[in-house]
């Protein structure tokens, strides 16, 4: 295990910049996402964390120590690319212990090294088989006990589960839990999805052109979004933004314009606010509670998503360009055309400014 910290790094192709001085500690024995769009530079950060490309500035450090010069191999990490990048002429077992060989590793050691993250990963009964024999999900399995039986400081993963369809995904992200939960490794993952990088981590790690825009567990992300980025990347369905006006504010409330015939009051504090600045309330689905309380405006249902247990309305308002999305009681029966009336709670309001940093929230 490790401890991982990036000084002021930076990295550039030719002319191009792709990560621009980047700070950052990663906790030693904890889950670490790296999640943005793509381009954000996400990968490259992985890449140079691995030895695998050189960064233009700036240090990275394992347990205190520079690694800048060292191998990949030097390094103690192990990576499981999104491609699996098994050898297709060798079995499951062959796969598994390469690097065990390479080592001058005894028969007896690849054995046992073999056996136990076989069983860890219920591939035991796949060892004799070729990659071209195994469904995707178990290809990404021999990928990772091969990274195992390395018995790495810092397990790497570059979009691992991208190539497996939505079923697949989701049992391996519960995989992916357990495994962590019971190597206590640190692992470093790259994903460019939002809901892998909510249910894996401990801390996430949001980059944005080159640059981090937040990092933190991933409630607080959720809940307390550093600015309209963060808030509009983080979460699913996505936030709602409702462009308004400052029409008040002292240190616990801000009272925003959004239209002439309506003001929404958020819990958050408007000491920086002004009057008549412009700004962006934020309003997650599921606090666009249906009633008539205070904050309360119309919308008209053009769209319902059922998924089952729960239940989407994308809605038309007056107050927005885009439609709201709601989300709907357990017990409506709200039908496309209906008008709802919704108030979203001071308390669930995010509110940011003409440059999209939130202002605290009360």
């Amino acid at each position: 295990m490790a401890k991982v910290e990036i000084k002021q790094l930076s990295k550039s192709f030719g002319a191009t910049s792709v990560l621009k001085g980047i700070d950052l500690e990663i906790e030693d024995g904890s889950f670490v996402v790296f999640i943005g769009p793509s381009g954000c530079g996400k990968s490259t950060l992985l890449r140079v964390i691995a030895g695998l490309e050189d960064a233009t500035s700036g240090q990275v450090l394992f347990d205190g120590k520079v690694v800048d010069e060292l191998t990949p191999a030097q390094r103690e990490i192990a990576m499981v690319f999104q491609s699996y990048a098994l050898y297709p002429h060798m079995t499951v077992f062959e796969n598994m212990a390469f690097s065990l060989k390479l080592k001058n590793a005894t028969k007896d050691e690849i054995k046992q090294a073999v056996a136990a993250a076989a069983k860890l990963l219920d591939v035991e009964h796949l060892l004799d088989r070729l990659p071209r024999e195994l469904s995707g999900g178990q290809r990404q399995r021999v990928a990772i006990g091969r990274a195992i039986v390395r018995k790495p400081k810092v397990f790497l993963f570059d979009e691992p589960l991208s190539n497996l369809d939505a079923e697949l995904r989701s049992r391996m992200r519960y995989e992916l839990a357990r495994l962590h939960k019971q190597l206590a490794t640190t692992m470093i993952y790259v994903t460019h999805d939002q809901v892998e990088a909510m249910t894996l981590a401990d801390k996430i790690v949001v980059l944005s052109a080159g640059h981090i825009e937040q990092v933190g567990p991933p409630l607080e992300l959720y809940q307390r979004p550093a600015n309209l980025f963060v808030a509009g990347f983080i979460g699913s369905p996505k936030i709602n933004f409702i462009p308004a006006e400052i029409a008040d504010a002292d240190a616990s409330t801000i009272t925003l314009r959004v239209s002439p015939d309506l003001t929404i009051r958020a819990a958050a504090s408007g000491s920086t606010a002004k009057a008549g600045d412009k700004a962006t309330i934020g309003v997650r689905p599921e606090h666009l509670i249906p009633g008539d309380g205070e904050n309360a405006f119309s919308a008209q249902i053009d769209f319902i998503e059922r998924l089952g247990g729960v239940s989407y309305a994308y809605a038309k308002t007056s107050i927005s360009n885009e439609a709201l999305t709601i989300r709907l009681p357990d017990d409506s029966t709200a039908a496309i055309g209906d008008t709802l009336r919704v108030a979203p709670a001071p308390a669930d309001c995010l509110v940011f400014n003409a440059d999209g940093a939130a202002f605290p929230r009360g």
